[in-house]
């Protein structure tokens, strides 16, 4: 490459980007002025709304015992810490109306409506919706009360009868039973109904919290306060029965949850003050409701508080961001190139293709950092100034006055994993940009990734995930898990062990992505495909009537999508179907639901597919016989391969996360001897092998090395076969083990050695399971080649260095020696294994 001709290419295109209007304001004017406004106005508001003022109804307020829970008119200032918070409840009560009504003047105006007659109406309006709101809810009373006792006549009556009969699970209900079970489901009828008009009544009464005092209720807290003081008070007969406060309010209106919210702490207070007065009364001391009585202390420091702030904001906005920040000039700089009409112009340049690709994504590399550290300078700025106008009062903004500016170590480790975070999203978005005819198709094409990166984002900011060897080396939650880390945890010398592995992963993410970008660059079916309108009833009635002989990328894309649909959409019914099963026949359910998924969710799909898309089956899911040599390394091979990636597997646990506890369930079933051995031969090794080869080596690799490049198909093809199995540990397995059956199949050209490797792969840790204890007796502590214990085996050395030798032969020769191909057999460019 030469270098000068790449910092032509990046003068031009920053050039280009800066005449931009749309991604000038992207880059700077959002983030600089935008966003500063949107917060402060939002700040603005938060405080506006949170001090108007709500309206609480008080019905019964002759009723309430002392101390005064209301003065004036209002709730006695005592139980706020300010006379304005005081203010910001207004207490509404059938004494405020008739004051309201005795100021009116005697004569008043004709035609003429005052403020006064507006305001003994609108007071009127709520006491009368207080009053039918609180009838509607002694009727809601009534049924419950109804209910439960109807509830304990059901509970007697079935105890009575269970007791006068041997077998009660085969007896028929009594016709007392039956109509009894009639009148609770009548009577639970008529509870929602009275429940749904409460509801609607209250939503429509214009208050937010309304308080129902009963009669009496300041009698019985007196007399239950002399009973105490009396020591008179027993268990039963003596007690006094004293009716509740009942606080209705609505959960779903934020107007009466903060009004609900307000109200809930003045009660806590005045109740705690009736509460004190017992225990005076009584000559007990306060201490004895509070015999733990336990001490908060906070230890966190402000630096502490403030870094945990940031490290929940700073890794978020980093990461939306940078992609931002790609999105647009990616977007122009190749979609937009096509529409210009200057991409020609572009490509007979000095300059070769590779070069004007790596311009390119230097230049949307540079926007992505500088969109990136301008929004990161304006939230700072911004926070600033809401601290500055929150600080005044007690809510939430006053809080924020102990956040002090990220450390000068914190702004190095944002901007050192800034670089190849926006270097991954700058090659996805210029590669996918690339693919695009126009700058709105790349709008669409870019949209999912932004929302995928979005939902990573959301993952990494959740306070119960934390950095792990495994996370770390996952594309977008390593970066956003480690600068988390170091930006909150109060040791940062725990993080730093994460540094590397997620600063050269990313960096190899970001190296296969520019690697693609290049590939589309290169190709002319991608830089110069023709504008089409897509008409799904004709792609349907083209894919029916001229199918080729070997299903298409797209289509194997399409399967594999299919298939993880299914899987995900079949979960919960799959545990609900285990559910309500006894426990000794759990085990033998579950082997044939696990196989009813291999056929039904797995193979069905690749079956349907194939005959559908395909024009040739046989040539798709190849069904053809193998040379005798393939056939017996795909069932030699996986001998060999077996201790080595059981070792290798074995020294792996420390990386990933715990298998969840179906997965550990499944695996116990291998050593249930219970359990025939050959139903667990067919549900883990035929069933798997059967079905998961039709479906990855057969319809999905087929479609993927449609046009010839195997070596991307068998990778593509192996990840696809990892990612099926979703738990991480057999993730990385599988897709180990795809390479080598993909291998096969294509060198073989046939499925047959890769079902019998997977049969045989599979079968071996079958069967050491249903055996395990006549291996653990038959060989001897002091072997040399493998160790059993009571949980797991361990190959030594000798062993390893064998199978290693022997594997890695039979796999060169697999490499060098495909099978010879009838004309029949033969597809176009399948005669050459490249990897590219």
């Amino acid at each position: 490459m030469n270098w000068r001709n790449i910092r032509l290419i990046f003068m031009r295109e920053v050039r280009d980007l800066l005449r931009d209007r749309r991604t000038l304001f992207m880059v700077f004017m959002m983030p600089l002025l935008l966003y500063p406004a949107l917060g402060i106005g939002m700040a603005q508001m938060m405080l506006s709304y949170r001090e108007k003022v709500r309206t609480v109804v008080v019905l019964g307020e002759e009723h309430l015992p002392p101390p005064p829970l209301l003065a004036d008119g209002q709730f006695a200032g005592r139980w706020f810490p300010t006379a304005k918070e005081s203010s910001q409840l207004e207490v509404v009560t059938p004494q405020t109306l008739k004051a309201a009504e005795g100021d009116l003047p005697e004569n008043p105006t004709e035609g003429v409506r005052t403020a006064q007659q507006d305001e003994v109406e609108r007071l009127k309006l709520l006491v009368d919706n207080a009053k039918n709101l609180g009838n509607v809810h002694q009727k809601l009373m009534q049924l419950n009360g109804e209910y439960d006792q109807l509830l304990e006549q059901k509970i007697k009556s079935r105890k009575k009868d269970d007791e006068g009969k041997e077998s009660p699970e085969t007896s028929s209900p009594s016709p007392a039973d039956s109509d009894l079970e009639k009148r609770m489901a009548d009577l639970q009828q008529e509870i929602e109904l009275t429940h749904d008009e409460l509801s609607d009544l209250f939503a429509i009464s214009n208050m937010q919290v309304l308080i129902l005092v009963p009669d009496g209720f300041a009698e019985s807290i007196e007399k239950t306060t002399t009973q105490i003081a009396e020591r008179n008070i027993t268990e039963e007969g003596n007690g006094v029965s004293v009716p509740s406060l009942t606080v209705l309010h609505n959960n779903a209106d934020q107007k009466s949850q903060i009004a609900y919210s307000r109200v809930r702490t003045v009660l806590a207070l005045w109740e705690a003050d009736i509460l004190k007065q017992r225990l005076t009364a009584a000559s007990l001391p306060e201490s004895i409701t509070s015999p733990v009585n336990p001490k908060s202390v906070d230890l966190a420091s402000a630096q502490e508080l403030s870094a945990n702030v940031w490290g929940t904001i700073i890794p978020a906005l980093l990461i939306i961001m940078a992609m931002t920040g790609a999105f647009y000039p990616a977007i122009d700089l190749a979609a937009g190139e096509k529409e210009r009409g200057t991409m020609e112009t572009l490509l007979i340049c000095p300059a070769s293709r590779t070069e004007i690709v790596w311009g390119k994504f230097f230049t949307v590399l540079s926007f992505s950092i500088a969109t990136a550290i301008l929004n990161l300078v304006s939230l700072g700025f911004t926070t600033k100034y809401m601290v500055a106008l929150g600080g005044g009062g007690s809510g939430g903004l006053a809080q924020l006055g102990v956040i002090a500016p990220p450390s000068l170590e914190a702004i190095c480790w944002v901007v050192i994993l800034l670089i190849p975070i926006a270097a991954l999203f700058s090659a996805l978005s210029f590669a996918l940009a690339t693919f695009a005819r126009s700058s709105k198709e790349g709008q669409y094409y870019l949209t999912p990734m932004l929302a995928v990166t979005t939902g990573l984002t959301v993952f990494c900011a959740s306070p119960a995930v934390e950095i792990t060897p495994f996370y770390s080396i996952m594309p977008v939650i390593g970066v956003g898990l480690l600068l988390k880390g170091l930006l909150s945890s109060p040791d940062v010398s725990m993080m730093l062990i994460y540094v590397i592995p997620v600063l050269i992963t990313s960096t190899g993410y970001s190296l296969l992505a520019l690697w693609w970008a290049i590939d589309q660059f290169c190709r002319e079916d991608v830089l110069f495909r023709e504008a089409e309108r897509f008409n799904l009833g004709l792609w349907i009635k083209q894919l029916l009537r001229e199918k080729q002989a070997t299903p298409t990328f797209p289509e194997a894309g399409l399967c594999f999508l299919l298939i993880m649909f299914l899987q995900f959409a079949t979960m919960n019914l799959t545990r609900s179907l285990l559910g309500p099963i006894d426990e000794s026949a759990a085990p033998t359910v579950m082997l044939k639901l696990l196989l009813i998924q291999q056929i039904a969710l797995i193979a069905a799909p690749a079956l349907i597919m194939g005959a559908m898309l395909a024009g040739s089956l046989r040539q798709t899911f190849k069904i053809y016989m193998p040379p005798l040599p393939h056939l017996l390394i795909g069932i030699s091979l996986p001998f060999v391969l077996h201790p080595l990636v059981i070792e290798l597997a074995q020294s792996l646990q420390w990386f990933f996360p715990p298998l969840p506890e179906q997965v550990e369930q499944a695996l116990l079933l291998m050593q249930d001897n219970n359990i025939s051995p050959w139903l667990l031969l067919l549900t883990f090794a035929a069933a798997p092998a059967i079905c998961e080869e039709i479906a990855f080596r057969g319809f999905i690799l087929s479609g993927l090395a449609h046009h010839g490049r195997l070596g991307i198909a068998i990778v593509f093809s192996s990840l696809a076969f990892g990612l099926m199995h979703m738990i991480p540990q057999q993730v990385f397995n599988a897709s180990l083990l795809g390479l080598v059956l993909g291998l096969l199949c294509l060198r073989s050209n046939s499925l047959l050695p890769g079902i019998l490797f997977h049969f045989v792969n599979n079968g071996i840790e079958v069967l050491r399971g249903v055996y395990q204890k006549e291996l653990q007796s038959s060989i001897s502590p002091g072997n040399l080649f493998v160790t059993y214990t009571e949980t797991e085996y361990h190959y030594h050395w000798p062993t390893l260095i064998i199978c290693g030798i022997v594997s890695a032969a039979l796999i060169y020769w697999l490499y060098q020696n495909p099978a010879r191909l009838s004309p029949a057999q033969q597809q176009p460019a399948a005669d050459k294994f490249r990897l590219k």
